[in-house]
């Protein structure tokens, strides 16, 4: 068995699992079929009560005119910015380095759609004005994603936020807004959904990151937008005979999980100054602006998985399964603030941190 491996079976196998929600297994989905009536028709082909009357409840909490539910994310995206791009014609837009476009949908953009991306911004800043306003290009739209999920969550001020809104508007480039984890940020910014969304043409919203579903994803704009969004859904193979599944579960879990925002980023700001205070150890961003962030170790990643085994057997609490490298002699993981947080005793996990700081301590 490998490191990785090793540390990731400890996780699963430890009492507490300190990301997330909890293991993502069938009993995700039973929950949430569990007080459905069984006679209830299932959505065909885009159409029926089920996906409508979802999609009507989704454009009405993002304030949207109107919105389609897509069984994935990818898809919805893409097809968003392809629709900006025909629109304009044009076949550029602009989005920052570590975008989910840019680092893992092996290049669908370009490859399905001849749409060329103009990267913005430094690989661990988000996008500012300035950034937009000196773009040499014409382009037909530009993409942000809040939070900034690849270098912690990171996010703009909203007066920030504000200001290439307006000047996008003003020179007419469309503003798509990847917001898979739009929910988590909204008890930061002080906002509603619908007033972030305000500021952009389209939007993305997930549901099984910080709402934790099965799988899909929401794409909402003015009624002219979704209507085209379909189309390309079925050519996309999107449209499957039934969503009902992901549906129920996403409606399910955003019923549950919505109004704990607030309270899963109090715990995350309450999380991350544990770990400031060990050894070695920063989180990114140091206070967070959302319910995740990244914990980065001035360690190797074999020294701190054999610390962390450790910890793991001696108290039954996991806090990652999953240690990336960062270079040869640092190692980061990203943290979830979820429903599995507060089931862990606070003396307990006190204790965690204690062993942590000492154990860092004896290795550096």
């Amino acid at each position: 068995m490998s490191d990785s491996q090793s540390i990731l079976e400890a996780y699963k196998q430890s009492k507490y699992q300190l990301n997330g929600h909890g293991p993502r297994n069938i009993q995700v989905l039973k929950e949430a079929f569990e007080s459905i009536d069984d006679q209830l028709a299932s959505d065909l082909y885009g159409q029926g009560q089920v996906i409508e009357g979802f999609q009507d409840k989704a454009a009405n909490y993002l304030g949207k005119e109107s919105a389609v539910f897509f069984p994935s994310g990818t898809i919805a995206q893409q097809i968003a910015l392809r629709i900006w791009c025909d629109q304009k014609g044009n076949k550029k837009v602009a989005y920052h380095p570590t975008s989910h476009l840019e680092l893992h949908e092996e290049d669908g953009l370009k490859e399905l759609h001849h749409i060329e991306a103009i990267l913005l911004a430094d690989q661990e800043s988000v996008i500012q004005l300035e950034d937009v306003v000196n773009l040499k290009e014409d382009i037909a739209c530009l993409l942000l994603e809040l939070p900034q999920r690849e270098i912690g969550g990171q996010l703009p001020d909203y007066k920030t936020l504000v200001s290439i809104s307006e000047y996008c508007r003003e020179n007419g480039i469309k503003l798509h807004l990847d917001g898979a984890r739009l929910y988590e940020i909204l008890p930061h910014y002080q906002k509603t959904a619908a007033e972030v969304c305000s500021l952009f043409d389209s939007v993305y919203i997930s549901f099984y990151k910080g709402i934790g579903g099965i799988a899909g994803a929401i794409l909402a704009g003015n009624k002219e937008f979704t209507k085209e969004s379909k189309v390309w859904k079925r050519r996309y193979g999107g449209d499957l005979i039934s969503l009902y599944p992901y549906i129920i579960s996403a409606d399910y879990y955003f019923e549950q999980r919505i109004y704990k925002m607030e309270q899963y980023y109090q715990q995350a700001k309450e999380f991350a100054q544990m770990f400031n205070t060990c050894e070695a150890t920063m989180t990114k961003p140091v206070q967070p602006v959302s319910n995740m962030f990244h914990v980065h170790f001035a360690l190797p990643k074999d020294k701190l998985e054999t610390i962390l085994l450790n910890i793991y057997e001696e108290t039954g609490i996991g806090l990652t399964g999953n240690l990336r490298d960062a270079t040869e002699n640092s190692c980061y993981y990203e943290v979830s603030v979820g429903d599995m947080y507060e089931k862990v005793p606070k003396e307990d996990l006190q204790h965690v941190f204690k062993l942590l700081n000492e154990r860092i301590k004896g290795v550096k």
